[in-house]
This record gives C-alpha cells, structure tokens and sequence, in this order.
C-alpha cells in the first residue's frame, strides 16, 4: 500500500552556532519536519537544550517540530514545549507513571502526542493507548547520543507494530530513531515506517537538497508518494 514518507533530520547533528541558519537551509531543501531532541541528564546520559531554545528556532522556522522528550517525568514539561511551539510532544513510555494520562495532557495543549519506546521495551506496552497516538517512535539505538548504528532486530519490531497499527485501525505513524541512513532506509521503511529521523547521516553530507533527494529517491522508488 502507498503511504507518505517523511524524513525528519534530527538537529543535534546540526551546527549550533548557526541553528538560525540550519532551519533556514532546511527549509530550502524541501524539509518539511525537524526532529529536536531534549535531553536531561537523567534519563539519557547527556544534556541538550530545552523549551528556550525551541522558542527560539519556533521564531525561525514554520517546519514541523517533532520534538523527541528524552527527560525523566515528561509530563513536567509538556506546557512549556506546547508554549514554545513544539507541534508534537513525543514522551518514552518507560519514562512516565501514567502514559494515558500524559498523552491526554498533551493532546489537551493542541498539540500532536506520541509515544517513544526503546530497543527492547516490548509493542505491548502501548497496545492500549495506540488510539491516542499521533505517531510511535521507535527508537533504534538506545537513546542519549548521535551516530550510533542501526539495530537490526529493530526491523522486525517495526514489521509487528505496522500490523498492529493496521490491526487496531488506527492511522498512527510509525518513525524511526537512530541509525537511519540512504543505505538501511528502503528496508525500514518496506518494513512499516513512516518518519525517517536522520542526524549525522544527514547533515554531514550537505547540500541537504541532494542529501534529502538522495533519502526520498530510495523511499519513492519503492513506496510511491512521499512527504519528504
């Protein structure tokens, strides 16, 4: 079946002295999401930026802002990102006491929910709450810093999502976090994906024009009509 695909380049491989202009080029190589990582020291073992930050950029772009809360008790911050201009809020499942809850909270600000699991948290954990989900993101590598590789067990995890998703009859996106590159994308996505987040495979390969064509040459030939 046909389906959008989305690439969403993930910002902390970006430049951060010249984040203003990052968003800028992005724009201009028809990206149309940006995925914008927050981490907090706790959860992942490393610390990026917060809502300041996205605030900032909000005032710079009209991309989508796909933005990823790697942070302990996310529902703490899910105001401040939704004030800050986030267009959807995505929190770990393992790290939240009340996932539903948390998601509705989201939903309650305007703004898109999304549920990120890690490598090995099993799809069961989300089975009642998919409805609720904008998007699920499956994460993988195990979260909390860029240019890792792809786990390949992953591909499996996304095939048994893709069928509960269909199962459930719900329109849930599937995105996929970590590793993804123009040589491993056909085949996450044949199996089920429908966001690509890329950091280091993207932004270190400029123009991002032909990097992005590249990405959306290796889905479309495939998967027919892509968002990317």
């Amino acid at each position: 079946m046909e389906r959008d695909i989305i690439l969403a380049p993930s910002l902390l491989s970006a430049d951060f002295t010249r984040l203003g202009e990052e968003m800028a080029a992005l724009e201009e190589a028809d990206i149309k999401w940006a995925h914008l990582d927050i981490m907090d020291g706790m959860y992942v073992p490393n610390i990026t930026y917060g809502p300041v930050m996205v605030s900032a950029l909000r005032k710079k772009s009209n991309l989508f802002f796909d933005c990823h809360l790697m942070v302990e008790q996310p529902e703490r911050y899910v105001v401040d990102f939704a004030e800050a201009g986030a267009d959807l809020i995505c929190v770990h499942a393992e790290a939240t006491k009340h996932l539903e809850r948390t998601l509705s909270h989201i939903e309650d600000q305007g703004v898109k929910p999304a549920v990120a699991l890690n490598p090995a948290t099993p799809l069961e954990m989300i089975k009642y709450v998919l409805p609720q989900c904008h998007m699920v993101l499956l994460m993988s590598v195990n979260p909390g810093f860029g240019g890792q590789m792809f786990i390949p067990f992953v591909l499996d995890k996304i095939r048994e999502l893709r069928e509960m998703i269909d199962k459930a009859g719900c329109k849930t996106l599937i995105e996929v976090d970590g590793g993804v590159t123009p040589e491993n994308a056909e085949n996450i996505v044949e199996a089920g994906a429908d966001v690509l987040v890329s950091g280091s495979a993207f932004f270190k390969f400029p123009p991002y024009k032909k990097r992005h064509e590249l990405f959306l040459f290796l889905a479309k030939n495939k998967f027919g009509p892509t968002g990317l």
